[in-house]
């Protein structure tokens, strides 16, 4: 029987992780199927504990975002099957996908609101089937770095941001809240500050909020694509990172609606046709910068009036071998239990 008395948050594993970065150009792993990365996430236990459900790329080989009603509730039962709940939703948003730049011309824009819309009607399958009863639907800016955007800063975040609104107005009208996820290779969400920026430039909180990554956000704290953003520096101290930490968490902690477990080295990592981000690295990494349930904790402060319900690891763009090998399963089911012991949650 399991000693741990805390249910909430849920713990969600990623299922993306079996997909970005993976392909069949030259030097890229082959994808892993849903069908694996379900079983891998089954698999895992530490003390009786579990994960709850997963977080959900909508796009191949896992999901046709044009599939049939009838094959999405197909794929709602396999995924309920092993005991688990759908939460938050990836959106196609990308080119090469569906979407296209929030930042581009019409045309791409109209792309990226196309994203918006299959990835509702997703929601809404799933909503009605009973699997996914919360989470939230994950955007970017879909603009892999910041040299076009720096060309005219503010009017390319004003254009983000009226992708963005009209997004979320569509979201709103099927009972779905957007998350922008920063990371430190979309444009115009490349720092803290822009990020911020641009949140309040879309100004909808109760319908577009922030995604935290651990492992992207730190990066933010060094200023990695935008050094006059920077709030450490290399060689900081332990008093010097928890000040910088709670200015940025202060900043963007009202704004965040779903929340990403994970680990960074301090380093970048890009596979594919996926641009340099932050490194995500096992959760008992060696040289991982980060104190996972105490970085948490500044996060997750008021999660439950900001709707949120469950928390999910992300290792993006983790090699294959360490995917399938069950102890990194394990690991990172025991960081999150320690986060949802920890207290933070409220």
């Amino acid at each position: 029987m399991s000693e741990h008395l805390n249910t909430f948050p849920k713990l969600h594993n990623a299922m993306w992780p079996g997909l970005v970065g993976k392909g069949d150009d030259e030097g890229q792993e082959p994808p892993i199927s849903l069908t694996e990365m379900l079983e891998l996430t089954a698999a895992a236990e530490v003390n009786g504990q579990k994960f709850d459900g997963i977080d959900y790329f909508l796009f191949h080989p896992h999901t046709d975002p044009d599939a049939s009603d009838d094959d999405l509730r197909r794929i709602a039962d396999q995924i309920a099957s092993f005991g688990f709940t759908v939460g938050s939703l990836v959106a196609p948003i990308w080119p090469g996908t569906v979407g296209d730049s929030a930042m581009g011309d019409p045309i791409q824009r109209a792309k990226f609101i196309l994203s918006v819309k299959k990835a509702c009607r997703i929601a809404k399958i799933f909503n009605e089937h009973g699997v996914r009863q919360y989470g939230v639907i994950r955007i970017d800016s879909a603009e892999f770095g910041v040299e076009k955007w720096r060309e005219d800063s503010q009017a390319n975040t004003a254009t983000i941001a009226a992708t963005f609104r009209e997004a979320a107005t569509i979201a709103a009208a099927h009972g779905e809240r957007l998350a922008a996820e920063g990371e430190i290779c979309w444009a115009g969400m490349h720092s803290w500050k822009d990020m911020l920026d641009l949140l309040e430039a879309v100004d909808m909180p109760g319908s577009l909020g922030f995604q935290c990554d651990l492992a992207h956000t730190y990066l933010y704290l060094l200023g990695y694509n935008a050094p006059e953003h920077a709030l450490v520096k290399e060689g900081y101290n332990d008093e010097e990172f928890g000040a910088a930490y709670k200015t940025m968490t202060d900043k963007l902690r009202p704004w965040t609606i779903d929340f990403h477990v994970a680990q960074n080295d301090g380093e970048v990592h890009g596979a594919g046709s996926h641009d340099k981000t932050g490194k995500h690295c096992p959760a008992d990494d060696p040289n991982g910068k980060l104190d996972i349930t105490k970085c948490a904790g500044y996060w997750l402060e008021g999660a439950t009036e900001r709707g949120m319900q469950h928390i999910c690891w992300d290792g993006c763009m983790f090699p294959n071998s360490t995917l399938r090998n069950p102890e990194t399963w394990n690991t990172i089911l025991d960081a999150m239990i320690k986060v949802r012991d920890s207290g933070c949650w409220s």
